[in-house]
C-alpha cells in the first residue's frame, strides 16, 4: 500500500470510528433532562462521567457536521438546567451535594440509584465537560448566554475543601449512610483534571498543598527501559488528556525527570505494545498490532475455565499491564484513546481491529472488549465479545480523535480560565501557559 492509500485509509477509519462513538452520546442520552446512560443494555442509569463526555462531545459534533449549533446549545442547555434545578443536599436519593453529584443516575428522575457514591472524580468529569460547553457557546443568543452562566455557576459550587475530609488529599467520595469514603486520590491515576479543577476554583479551592501531598505517592519506573510514572490501566493515562494539553508543561515531580505527562502516556502506550509483543503469559492474538488493557468488561470468573485450559477469566476489572492483572482480555478503545500520544502505534492497532471484524454488528463501532484466547462459538479470531457498549468508553475516542485531527478541544480548553489557574497553582510551567 501506498503511502496517499494508507493516508485515505486512515482518514476513512478515523472519521468512522469517530462518527460512531459520538453517536452514543446522541442515541443513548434523554434529552429532556440531557442525561446519558452508563451501558446500551435497557435499564442502564445514567453515568455523570458520560454526561462530561457528552458536553465535550457536542461541540465536536458541531464542528464536524454531525449535529447543528442549534440543536448542541439546547441539548446541552437542558443538561446544565437539569443539574442545576436537581434535588441538591444530603437526602440519600438526592442527585447531588455539595457541589458533587452520585456517579449514577436515575435516567429519566436524575436521582441517585444504587446507593452509589457521590463521585469526586466523576464529577470533575462531569465539571470539565461542562466548562468546555461554556467555552464552545460564546455567542449572544439568550441560551448560549445561559450555557455560560450556568456552566460557571455549577462549577463554582463544587466545594472541594469539603471534598478533602481534613486530609491533604481528595477523598473518592461520600455517601449519605457512612459519609466519606476511606480512600484518596494518591498515587499517580486519573485524578490530574481533578486536582486541577479542584486548584482552579475561585470559591473553594484546594490549598496548593494538596497537589503537593498527591505528587508525593508518585512511584518512577523503569519497565522494558522505559521510564515513566507507572499505572497499569492505559485509561489512567488518557482520561485528563481528554481536555488538558500536556505537551511541554510540567510540574515540579515531571521537572525533576526531564518529562511531562503527554510524555508519560506516550511511553505508557508503547509499553503496552511492549507487553503485548512479549505476552509473557501467552494469551492468543497479542501482538505488534494488538493491544490495549485498561479497566473493562470480561468473560467472567468461572464459567470459561474448561474452555481455555482452565485459566481463570474476571468480568469487569481494572485491568494492566505489565503487572497485571492480566487475563487476555483487550479494549480497542484504550489503544485508540491513545491515537495523540503515539500515532505510529496506534493506527496500525486500529486497521487491525478493523481487520478482524470487531466493528462487526456493533451500533457504535468496535466492540468495548474482547478474548481471543477464549474460543468464540462461531469461530471469529476475536473470541468472547463484549455484548455492551460504554459511555466512558466511547467519549474518549471521539474527544482523542478529534484532538489527534485538529487539538480542538485542547484549544478549546486553554481558553477556560479554571484550566489555567489550577495548572499554575499545581505549579505547572513552560508550553502554552
Amino acid at each position: 500500500m501506498d503511502a496517499s492509500s494508507e493516508h485515505k485509509l486512515n482518514d476513512e477509519l478515523l472519521s468512522n470510528t469517530q462518527r460512531l462513538s459520538f453517536d452514543y452520546f446522541l442515541k443513548e442520552a434523554n434529552p429532556a433532562n440531557g442525561l446519558v446512560a452508563d451501558r446500551n443494555t435497557p435499564g442502564s442509569p445514567a453515568s455523570i462521567a458520560a454526561v462530561g463526555l457528552a458536553l465535550s462531545a457536542y461541540p465536536v459534533g458541531v464542528e464536524r457536521g454531525f449535529m447543528t449549533r442549534a440543536a448542541a446549545a439546547a441539548r446541552t442547555l437542558a443538561t446544565l438546567r437539569f443539574f442545576w434545578n436537581a434535588p441538591h443536599g444530603p437526602e440519600p436519593d438526592a442527585t447531588g451535594y455539595n457541589g458533587f453529584y452520585y456517579h449514577f443516575l436515575d435516567m429519566k428522575t436524575g436521582r441517585r440509584v444504587w446507593k452509589c457514591e457521590l463521585s469526586t472524580v466523576d464529577t470533575a468529569l462531569l465539571l470539565a465537560g461542562m466548562l468546555a460547553a461554556g467555552a464552545y457557546f460564546d455567542g449572544d443568543d439568550e441560551s448560549e448566554l445561559e450555557i455560560r452562566h450556568l456552566a460557571d455557576a455549577l462549577y463554582r459550587r463544587a466545594d472541594w475543601r469539603w471534598a478533602q475530609n481534613g486530609g491533604a488529599t481528595v477523598t473518592h467520595g461520600w455517601r449519605p449512610e457512612k459519609g466519606f469514603l476511606r480512600y484518596r486520590w494518591q498515587g499517580y491515576d486519573e485524578a490530574v483534571i481533578l486536582y486541577v479543577l479542584g486548584l482552579g476554583s475561585p470559591t473553594h479551592p484546594l490549598p496548593p498543598e494538596s497537589y503537593a501531598a498527591w505528587l508525593s505517592t508518585y512511584k518512577w519506573k523503569k519497565i522494558y527501559g522505559r521510564e515513566l510514572v507507572y499505572a497499569g490501566p492505559l485509561f489512567v493515562h488518557q482520561f485528563s488528556h481528554v481536555w488538558i494539553d500536556f505537551r511541554g508543561i510540567g510540574d515540579a515531580f515531571m521537572r525533576n525527570h526531564g518529562s511531562d505527562y503527554f510524555e508519560n502516556s506516550r511511553q505508557a502506550t508503547y509499553l503496552q505494545r511492549d507487553y503485548a509483543i512479549r505476552n509473557p503469559k501467552g494469551f492468543s492474538g497479542y501482538g505488534e498490532t494488538c493491544w490495549g488493557i485498561t479497566a473493562s468488561d470480561g468473560p467472567g470468573p468461572t464459567k470459561r475455565q474448561k474452555t481455555a485450559g482452565g485459566r481463570r477469566f474476571y468480568s469487569y476489572l481494572a485491568r494492566g499491564a505489565p503487572f497485571g492483572p492480566d487475563d487476555g482480555t483487550l479494549s480497542p478503545w484504550a489503544a485508540i484513546t491513545s491515537l495523540p500520544f503515539a500515532p505510529e502505534i496506534v493506527l496500525p492497532a486500529l486497521r487491525h481491529f478493523h481487520e478482524i471484524d470487531l466493528h462487526e454488528g456493533n451500533p457504535y463501532g468496535f466492540t468495548a472488549s474482547f478474548n481471543p484466547t477464549i474460543a468464540a462459538a462461531d469461530r471469529r479470531s476475536c473470541g468472547w465479545v463484549s455484548p455492551d457498549h460504554v459511555g466512558i468508553n466511547q467519549g474518549p475516542i471521539a474527544l482523542m480523535i478529534e484532538n489527534y485531527r485538529s487539538d480542538f478541544l485542547w484549544r478549546l480548553m486553554r481558553r477556560v480560565p479554571a484550566i489555567a489557574t489550577g495548572l499554575r497553582r499545581a505549579g505547572f510551567s513552560g508550553g502554552w501557559l
